[in-house]
């Protein structure tokens, strides 16, 4: 296709434009993210590196790894060597951070410690050492701290080339390594995300690993990027040691405070409890290996029975996601990598490595591929035909007359997404109503302190500081819009599953993109219309590639609706938390809370119903965007195809008989050996 777009002429014409740009865009690096949960030391990264089949490629086994920075792992498709990228926040970011980290500190130096503080003491530390205290904001952003990082103070990534030394002092707080004793200074406080590029392996080809923080992370910029990488999870790992799983705390808040995110809010289709260490015992006395063996199966059948029976009782994950997506795995990376024995049995490594094949969607990718190209070229060789011309005026007058009755005569496009949007609207005002009369046990629940003397100041000003949201360093997140916003999500969180499914191509939305047909393949089957059939083809193959990029545009704004709610609300609360964190001195713990309480009752008559409204404008927009898009689009290809002469343009009758004979073989077997030609 390279080689055809060097054969066009060097026109300014529309034709010439759209068969350059259709080129260009055939090829796309579809990526399948599966995002990887679980506390520090329950064995993320050695799993990681079992399952790629790498031993040494993610650090582990630190005394306290970093809980802010994000690990992609995927393919170097670009040369056969290791290679890390490290992508930092901005100077900007990191000057407000400290300011706000210097101000908690400044506020509370009179304060009891509590477990809940931020590590704003440990950021601080880790970075600048004993500085940290004798010096103000604007000193520590001397260029003097950032000599070896000056991508940070560029705005640039850095490239880490001897990747087990070079990322251990941007991914973790401390390691036990000898050699990395002398590290002076921990960069992970300014760091956003590390991609490490793994070459020829073939699991990561169209699928990136992505390690991840628990629950977010209180700066801005990497909370951000969290909720976005969480948010395009297709697949999710959730990870903790066999012998804790069901009963960890940590593993069960992390589904539960992300499943939101990953569910109506995200794209995810599968959720994997991974049970990992199982082939620890911890038994004592003499056994023979059998004997042990035996013990190890027995235990970890158990552990799974026992996880799947936890997964019922979560009733926010319910609402998200039926029991058919969740999976149990008990895996032992140690054992897999030492590579004792690698019976399925003892590990379900391989188990995994057969999901991220499955997720490597070859067929897929290469049959949008050959059919985008197959359109492309019966485009241009019956553009440069000049037989026809009464068909090809008859053909596109019913073409375009099937289009109008698809879109505008025809209730079958838009009647489904109207009665979709009047549910939407049923469910949002009455829950606008309830969000009203309830706003005041809400607050009550977020603000009234359990904790005594300190303490809740300490979190409150937090939560202030950061736009009403605070993530302690243990115990569930605190989010006052999100609590606010309760009764609309629940309100509307079944009908949006059903509008908006992540697994297939159902629901209102998708439905009609299904239904909608300009009828080509019953126009090639008229042997009246022989001489148009290349148009028609192309027709056909635009018609396909439409409904494909529609359904990707709808699983994208879903994620924006959805958000929706809890981003107004986010919006209207802003002024408040303003107002809240300035307040200072004997008594601020109440004024805040009260001021908190004041703005939310003064303003319920109009910020539950401000939050409909923006959702349901969202809703209307995506649909008429749809029918826009069909319609125009559509009405493109049509007058390309059958009103446009080609001038100058080239012969590609070999190269279309060529993608001709490979989009048959991919239509009739559609599985992996077909596509090895």
């Amino acid at each position: 296709m390279r080689c055809i777009d060097q054969k066009l002429p060097d026109q300014d014409d529309k034709l010439n434009k759209f068969l350059k740009k259709n080129i260009n865009d055939l090829e796309t690096d579809k990526k399948e993210v599966v995002g990887v949960f679980g506390r520090t030391g329950a064995g993320k990264s050695s799993l990681i590196n079992a399952v790629i089949g790498v031993k040494n490629l993610l650090p582990s086994g630190s005394i306290s790894a970093c809980t802010s920075v994000m690990i992609k792992v995927e393919a170097n498709m670009h040369n056969p060597k290791y290679e890390a990228e490290i992508e930092f926040i901005t100077k900007e970011e990191w000057e407000d951070e400290l300011w706000t980290l210097f101000n908690f500190l400044r506020d509370n130096e009179d304060q009891e410690k509590d477990e809940d503080d931020p590590d704003s003491v440990e950021k601080l530390s880790v970075l600048y050492g004993e500085e940290c205290k004798s010096n103000s904001p604007e000193h520590l952003m001397d260029k003097k701290y950032f000599k070896e990082i000056p991508e940070f103070l560029n705005s640039k990534k850095r490239k880490a080339k001897e990747l087990s030394a070079k990322l251990i002092k941007y991914t973790q707080n401390e390691s036990k390594e000898e050699d990395d004793k002398d590290v002076k200074r921990w960069y992970w406080p300014l760091v956003k995300c590390v991609t490490v590029r793994v070459p020829k392996n073939d699991l990561l080809q169209h699928v990136t690993l992505v390690d991840l923080p628990g629950n977010g992370d209180c700066n801005k910029s990497r909370d951000t990027i969290w909720k976005k990488v969480v948010g395009s999870c297709s697949t999710v790992w959730i990870v903790a040691e066999i012998n804790r799983a069901a009963s960890e705390k940590e593993f069960w808040e992390i589904l539960e405070e992300s499943c939101s995110l990953m569910g109506n809010g995200g794209e995810c289709q599968q959720i994997h409890l991974i049970c990992t260490k199982s082939d620890f015992l911890g038994c004592s006395g003499k056994q023979s290996a059998a004997g042990v063996r035996a013990q190890i199966l027995k235990r970890n059948e158990q552990a799974k029975r026992k996880v799947k029976a936890d997964i019922s009782k979560q009733k926010e994950v319910k609402k998200q996601f039926s029991e058919k997506c969740f999976e149990v795995f008990t895996v032992s990376s140690k054992e897999f990598l030492e590579n004792k024995h690698l019976d399925r049995d003892d590990t379900e490594i391989p188990k995994l490595k057969e999901i991220l094949q499955n997720l490597n969607d070859w067929h897929s990718e290469t049959f949008n591929y050959v059919s985008g190209a197959l359109g492309i070229l019966s485009l241009i060789q019956g553009a440069s035909s000049r037989e026809g011309t009464d068909i090809k005026k008859s053909v596109c007058k019913k073409l375009e007359e099937n289009l109008r009755g698809e879109l505008t005569l025809s209730d079958k496009v838009s009647e489904p997404m109207e009665a979709t949007l009047m549910a939407f609207e049923r469910c949002l005002s009455e829950s606008v109503e309830k969000s009203k009369s309830s706003c005041d046990k809400v607050l009550k629940s977020v603000l009234d302190p359990k904790k005594k003397g300190g303490a809740f100041h300490k979190t409150l000003k937090c939560v202030v500081e950061k736009g009403g949201i605070h993530k302690p360093k243990r115990g569930k997140s605190i989010n006052i819009n999100m609590k606010l916003t309760s009764y609309l999500t629940d309100s509307i969180d079944e009908e949006f599953k059903k509008t908006f499914p992540n697994e297939g191509n159902s629901g209102p939305f998708n439905g009609v993109i299904n239904a909608f047909s300009l009828g080509t393949e019953k126009l090639m089957m008229n042997k009246e219309y022989e001489n148009v059939k290349l148009q028609l083809t192309f027709l056909k193959t635009e018609e396909e590639k439409m409904k494909t990029k529609l359904k990707k545009l709808i699983l994208e704004r879903k994620k924006t609706i959805y958000s929706s709610l809890t981003t107004t609300i986010e919006e209207t609360m802003k002024e408040c938390y303003d107002r809240a964190k300035e307040i200072k001195g004997k008594g601020s713990e109440e004024k805040m809370r009260e001021t908190i309480k004041k703005h939310v009752y003064d303003s319920k008559n109009v910020i539950f119903a401000q939050a409909k409204d923006a959702m349901m404008k969202q809703l209307r927009d995506l649909k008429s965007e749809i029918l826009e898009k069909l319609d125009s689009t559509m009405q493109e290809s049509i007058e390309l195809s059958l009103k446009t002469d080609g001038v100058s343009i080239p012969d590609v009758s070999v190269e279309l008989e060529m993608v001709n004979k490979y989009y048959n073989e991919l239509t009739e077997c559609p599985d992996d050996e077909a596509i090895i030609w």
